[in-house]
């Protein structure tokens, strides 16, 4: 990574257009000349900071990600209870994805094309992954919630969350939304609420 300021914006602005183009076309179409021609730069210019295509999109999942368990971390610093922790968790994971719409869809195409990861699929993700195990076994151990398997509540809530960001111009015109309307928001974080309540309540 350089230390230059200058390399560094660079970095940061190879890093975005490469999440939007990773997002509008998947891994395998993409390309590093797209990237380039984003930024308004030249390939080699890309290379020098991301030798290969590979190298560039584990630095898009990887910043992903650890953005992801940085806002799921604040949240739950700010929540009492395993309850208000678990649900706290699922809003931060919510409002994270409404307000970078990119990140749904690349993690969309994570979960029908494993071809970026070469075996390891939670390289990653794991750190999400582990935010949610850690809230879902405090709950049990608290005797608060049932015994649950939290791929099911992972499934259950994340699925939705995904499907609702990266819907909202695939349902047709009359079936169109945006995510970030404050009362569509407002109604699907209480019906995401009240999933995964019946999920983890005894």
């Amino acid at each position: 990574m350089s230390k230059h300021p200058r390399g560094e914006a660079t970095r940061k602005a190879i890093l975005a257009a490469a999440e939007q183009v990773f997002a509008d076309v998947g891994y395998e179409a993409a390309r590093m000349e797209d990237v380039a021609q984003v930024v308004g730069i030249r390939r080699p210019s890309i290379v020098y900071h991301f030798p290969s295509k590979q190298d560039l999109y584990d630095a898009v999942e990887s910043d992903l990600f650890e953005n992801m368990h940085a806002a799921s971390r604040l949240a739950l610093k700010q929540a009492q209870g395993p309850l208000e922790r678990l649900l706290a968790l699922l809003d931060a994971w919510l409002d994270y994805i409404v307000q970078r719409p990119t990140a749904a869809r690349i993690l969309q195409r994570l979960v029908a094309d494993v071809t970026p990861r070469h075996g390891n699929p939670v390289r990653f993700s794991e750190l999400a992954l582990s935010d949610m195990d850690a809230v879902i076994e405090e709950g049990v151990r608290a005797g608060c919630f049932r015994p649950i398997n939290t791929m099911l509540v992972i499934n259950g809530v994340s699925a939705a969350t995904l499907f609702y960001v990266c819907n909202g111009r695939q349902l047709g015109d009359a079936r169109a939304y945006s995510p970030s309307d404050p009362d569509m928001l407002r109604e699907f974080r209480a019906l995401l609420h009240r999933t995964c309540c019946a999920a983890v309540l005894a």
